[in-house]
């Protein structure tokens, strides 16, 4: 007896993910009619069985909305998550969040299984490296897809970018530190390579640039032991440098713990400013100076688009940028 045909040898005689076939069956609206009819024709070539008890007792994906953050235990991912899955469930939609921990293989195994699930609509935090494989099953699906906060270079027509104005951020960032702690002004954490470092450091080496200034940086791991490191290699090989911008307030904070150990008083002897303004950056001590990015509505703004796209094809702009503003505090008010 000859083995009974599955999704996957209908997938493969279409020529299509195992997702899209899933979403075929479930006569999902989000396939475009080409791929469906492959779909359709494979089944009669395969002489495939839809099983539609039991699938509908996995569920439906109806009013689901796919959430995937690169690091969640980065507070600042914590509260926008936090902040669309409100929205979402405001305008009755579920949530189903992932973690791809910046690994874009569980990145890839999160997406198949999203649409597998039939998800209306995904937004993604992308984790950078692997290939545009799964980005490629989300547009043959017609899932409307947008990018949050990075962006890993793929196509913003099809997957719009919605992120903030980090340039400015860093410009408001080392003017305050040059116009308060002198030339000698550093950039701290972000891998080099990766499009949301440079986006963040560009507003810096653009100030340094037009004062004639040569621009110091510090690469490594966005986290608090980068910066507790860094804190300690400056204060031994670079005592010069008095004013810092740091990639994001997590290494700020590994910043002030280094210099504490090491005797530098943050405010006094040295300024730093950090980048997103979470919520520990005024409850530690010294305050935490900070580019505010104000993640929480933006996750609720961007939601909203999000579901507009879904429930009337109002298909949004390729990118838009949120405003973000400077919070200064005792780490660099030079007290």
């Amino acid at each position: 007896m000859s083995k009974r045909p599955t999704i996957i040898d209908v997938a493969k005689a279409a020529g299509v993910s195992k997702s899209t076939v899933s979403l075929v069956l479930q006569n999902s609206s989000s396939v475009k009619e080409e791929t469906r009819a492959l779909v359709h024709q494979a089944i009669k070539d395969t002489r495939y069985v839809y099983n539609r008890a039991a699938a509908n007792l996995r569920g439906a994906g109806a009013g689901l909305v796919g959430l995937i953050i690169n690091d969640l235990r980065n507070p600042y991912y914590t509260e926008l998550a936090v902040s669309v899955q409100m929205k979402l469930a405001e305008r009755g939609f579920a949530t189903s969040i992932g973690n791809s921990d910046e690994d874009p293989a569980l990145q890839e195994q999160l997406i198949a299984s999203m649409i597998e699930h039939g998800v209306s609509a995904l937004m993604i935090a992308p984790a950078y490296g692997g290939d545009v494989a799964p980005f490629k099953d989300i547009q043959q699906a017609g899932i409307p897809t947008i990018q949050v906060l990075r962006s890993t270079g793929f196509d913003t027509a099809s997957f719009p970018l919605f992120s903030m104005d980090y340039d400015a951020g860093g410009i408001l960032a080392t003017e305050h530190l040059l116009e308060n702690w002198g030339n000698n002004v550093a950039f701290v954490g972000g891998i080099e390579t990766h499009d949301i470092t440079i986006e963040r450091k560009s507003g810096y080496l653009r100030k340094m640039g037009e004062a004639g200034l040569d621009p110091v940086s510090f690469h490594g791991k966005a986290n608090r032991r980068f910066g507790y490191e860094t804190a300690l290699k400056i204060t031994r090989d670079r005592p010069d440098i008095k004013g810092i911008v740091t990639f994001n307030d997590l290494v700020a904070l590994g910043m002030l713990a280094g210099f504490a150990q090491a005797g530098v008083k943050v405010g006094s002897d040295i300024g730093i400013v950090g980048f997103d303004d979470i919520e520990e950056a005024s409850q530690c001590f010294p305050q935490l100076s900070s580019v505010r990015c104000d993640v929480k509505t933006f996750g609720q703004q961007t939601a909203d688009v999000l579901l507009n796209w879904v429930e009337e094809n109002k298909q949004p702009k390729a990118q838009v940028r949120y405003p973000v503003d400077l919070v200064v505090r005792a780490s660099s008010s030079k007290t």
